[in-house]
């Protein structure tokens, strides 16, 4: 009875207390945990350096630039048919 006590309680209380005390090593997902991320954000700016220049952007005049909002807001509204779906369930298709 007491070879049991000891097997089940002391003998694994002392392999956790002892494997606490380890030293920690980061696995390498551990180290990487992120880098995927960082990389896509960063290459899905095309020009990095754009922060620096604050030289106002040009290129549409004000009135062509509403002409296209207007035109992309416009086509939200515009309501499109609804589709209409026929499944046919065991019958012939002619």
């Amino acid at each position: 009875m007491r070879k049991r006590f000891w097997f089940i309680t002391i003998i694994p209380a002392l392999f956790f207390m002892f494997t606490a005390c380890t030293e920690y090593n980061p696995t390498r997902l551990e180290m990487d945990y992120g880098t995927s991320v960082k990389l896509a954000r960063f290459n899905q700016i095309l020009y990095p350096e754009a922060e620096k220049k604050l030289d106002p952007v040009t290129g549409l005049d004000g009135e062509a630039a509403k002409a296209i909002m207007d035109k992309y807001h416009k086509g939200f509204e515009e309501s499109k048919h609804e589709t209409s779906y026929v499944f046919n369930l065991g019958g012939s298709s002619k």
